[in-house]
């Protein structure tokens, strides 16, 4: 059954990765789907000056409050099922369709995928649970069939706010996300409610989302915080709203001693100096404090949308593999975007004559591309080298790609 979606984007100072977002889903399976797109106005700018232009809801916001901008991307959403996913993001091909396929259960209320980082390969995040105190326990999924969860008060199913979905009515019943929570455990504290009502949610191994951890004015390219004043201030206000019997100054300790160590680890790796740890520990304790201090409220039901359904246009083409060695990489990215620019997905392989590990990345022209050694490992559980030609080698990875994410090849 496909169901009819409404896929919501927030973007803020990021529209060139904007444009690359909307580049993945133009290439989703999924075809009854519309983008809501919350941006500033660099965002809204890039759109209409794209092919994207009059193909997407706009909605103008230029607060650094991705709560408050996604409820205003659930006002727009006409779709029965609201899904989200970050400006840094890429979905691959059949996010969504995987993503939204257990809402045919009637007692799901809300899912979420695995997240692939930087490389393409390694996992981000996969499937936990999360408790009052707003701490994450990883849960092991055998295989990749979709599981259904229960919560209760206090243990909910963790959605990733770059990649989960919920049924509109849901989320506009339960008030959307709450905007005391200007960035940071948004989706957690919104889950932490769900599980009030023992709502189910399923967990889609197979539902991907590729996320790079852009640079923000809350962190460096290499992930570094610059501040922590609303995260501190998320978790405070989820501990107030969902463990208000919890022991505070215990809570603050741990949180702060998990900075620390955070911090400690950049000025290791070289990527933090140790001016950026005191500057950075301040922002957590004023955060901290500003957190406490900040006013609760309820949440009360957010309206149903006004304007009607507009439909994505996706790549109606076919998928086309390229592969080849990195010498001829120029001429094999140029078929590739050349193919994706008539309308089709490319997915190029190049293989050096090298033992190194493999990288994926979704380039901005639209193209799939994994790079790597013939002898390397292209998931982290294999061995670090493999012995093998440079047929089998492609024929394999074609194989493994095909098994997940796209099934037209």
């Amino acid at each position: 059954m496909t169901r009819i979606v409404s896929v919501v984007v927030v973007s803020r100072d990021r529209p060139r990765l904007l444009l690359r977002t909307l580049l993945g889903l133009s290439q989703l399976d999924h075809t009854a789907f519309e983008v809501v797109l919350v941006a500033d106005a660099a965002g809204r700018a890039a759109i209409d000056a794209s092919p994207f232009a009059g193909r997407v809801k706009l909605a103008a916001f230029d607060q650094a409050n991705i709560s408050a901008a996604r409820n205003l991307g659930i006002a727009q959403a006409a779709g029965e099922v609201i899904a989200f996913i970050d400006d840094d993001s890429v979905p691959e091909p059949t996010w969504l369709s995987r993503l939204t396929a257990p809402f045919d259960a009637a007692e799901v209320s809300a899912a979420t995928g695995y997240v692939r980082g930087r490389n393409g390969i390694s996992f981000q995040s996969r499937c936990a649970r999360v408790d009052a105190l707003g701490w994450d326990h990883p849960v092991p999924m055998p295989g990749d069939a979709v599981q259904v969860l229960d919560t209760r008060p206090g243990d909910a199913v963790k959605t990733v706010g770059t990649n989960c979905a919920f049924r509109s009515d849901v989320l506009r019943r339960h008030g959307g996300f709450d905007p005391a929570i200007r960035f940071f455990l948004d989706e957690t504290e919104l889950d932490l409610r769900l599980a009030w009502t023992g709502a189910r949610i399923a967990v889609v191994p197979g539902a991907e989302v590729h996320h790079g951890f852009a640079a923000s004015g809350r962190r460096t390219a290499a992930r570094r915080p610059t501040t922590l004043h609303e995260e501190a201030a998320s978790v405070a206000i989820l501990l107030r709203k969902h463990a208000p019997e919890a022991d505070m100054a215990a809570q603050f300790r741990l949180r702060r001693q998990a900075q620390e160590r955070r911090l400690a680890r950049h000025l290791v790796q070289g990527t933090a100096e140790p001016r950026h740890y005191s500057d950075v520990l301040t922002s957590f304790d004023a955060g901290w404090a500003d957190g406490m201090a900040r006013p609760l409220h309820s949440l009360a039901p957010l309206p149903e949308p006004q304007a009607g359904f507009l439909r994505f246009k996706t790549a109606p083409g076919e998928t086309r593999v390229l592969a080849g060695r990195p010498g001829n990489v120029a001429r094999l990215r140029q078929e590739a975007e050349r193919h994706v620019a008539e309308g089709g997905r490319a997915s190029l392989f190049l293989f050096g004559r090298t033992g190194l590990y493999h990288r994926v990345r979704f380039t901005h022209a639209g193209v799939w591309e994994q790079s790597g050694g013939q002898f390397g490992r292209s998931d982290r559980n294999m061995p670090i080298f493999q012995a093998v030609t440079y047929d089998r080698r492609l024929t394999a990875e074609i194989a493994r790609l095909s098994a997940r994410n796209l099934p037209e090849y």
